[in-house]
């Protein structure tokens, strides 16, 4: 449920147990996540983690395992949410096959028209909801209930407002907004496995600026368009197999793009995120 200097909170049945892991976890390169499932004994009243089971899918930045959605928080208002933020994090959950819903907060404060209209044309789920008037959040609700979510996205634009206004008793402290320089303040220092009900869970995630976006995980170039939901219509039409969609001729999205059928914001993040992946070298990733 959370890790925390060491220390790693494991619900079972009946009790949230405080465990320490074993030394080969760490020998082993392995360091247990929020959302993993664990085996773990007991030692004169204390647990210890022994074994972290299988994972479907973990992440880098947030650091948690096993979700079944992410919830890509984003706003209109100040903090004003980059679309290429919003990418970014999408294209990650794609890379994974975890379906990604798009929540745009603060509805009330800045329209979130310009947002909508671009992820609902690439294909995504996109909820617009307000945590001071209550807009939106009975039907994001219902969109992770009996789920395993995660909720992320840039500081400020209300992760810990949207979960109090859905649980109350939750309490998480809510941070201020600089006007002055745009941006939110962390008040999420660590993940955090939240229960909204018997099968409901949700992981509230530290905030990130566009400054960490180097840290999260990076797509390899080659595989970067089949994270892009929105290019699968055009992918294996274009005049060379092995296309990477940015010069190329008989390019089939990027003759889409020009007939306006896809964003161009959503194609400069590809172009942006392609040429980050080619600085990865392959061998350092063995």
């Amino acid at each position: 449920m959370k890790a925390l200097s060491g220390f790693y909170y494991v619900q079972t049945s009946d009790a949230l147990i405080e465990c320490k892991a074993r030394g080969r976890f760490r020998k082993q390169g392995v360091t247990p996540m929020v959302g993993d499932l664990a085996r773990i004994s007991m030692e004169n009243g204390k647990g210890m983690l022994e074994e972290i089971l299988p994972r479907k899918n973990c992440f880098i930045r947030p650091a948690i395992a096993n979700i079944d959605v992410l919830v890509v928080l984003a706003s209109c208002a100040i903090p004003v949410t980059e679309p290429f933020l919003i990418d970014r994090v999408l294209a990650i959950a794609g890379k994974q096959n975890v379906p990604a819903v798009l929540c745009v907060n603060k509805d009330d404060a800045a329209p979130a028209g310009p947002l909508v209209r671009i992820y609902e044309h690439a294909g995504y789920r996109v909820i617009r909801t307000s945590a001071q008037t209550g807009e939106g959040v009975e039907e994001l609700r219902m969109a992770i209930g009996g789920k395993f979510s995660a909720f992320t996205g840039n500081s400020g634009v209300g992760k810990s407002s949207i979960l109090n206004c859905m649980s109350p008793q939750l309490a998480l402290p809510v941070g201020e907004v600089s006007e002055k320089l745009g941006r939110g303040r962390h008040t999420t220092r660590h993940i955090e496995l939240y229960r909204l009900d018997a099968d409901t869970f949700v992981a509230d995630t530290p905030g990130f600026s566009s400054f960490d976006t180097e840290r999260m995980d990076l797509v390899l170039k080659e595989q970067l368009q089949y994270a892009f939901q929105d290019f699968a219509p055009y992918l294996g039409r274009c005049q060379f197999h092995d296309c990477a969609h940015l010069k190329e001729p008989g390019c089939a999205v990027r003759e889409a793009l020009t007939r306006g059928e896809l964003e161009p914001t959503r194609y400069d993040s590809y172009v942006r995120l392609y040429e980050m992946a080619k600085q990865i070298k392959t061998w350092a990733l063995k």
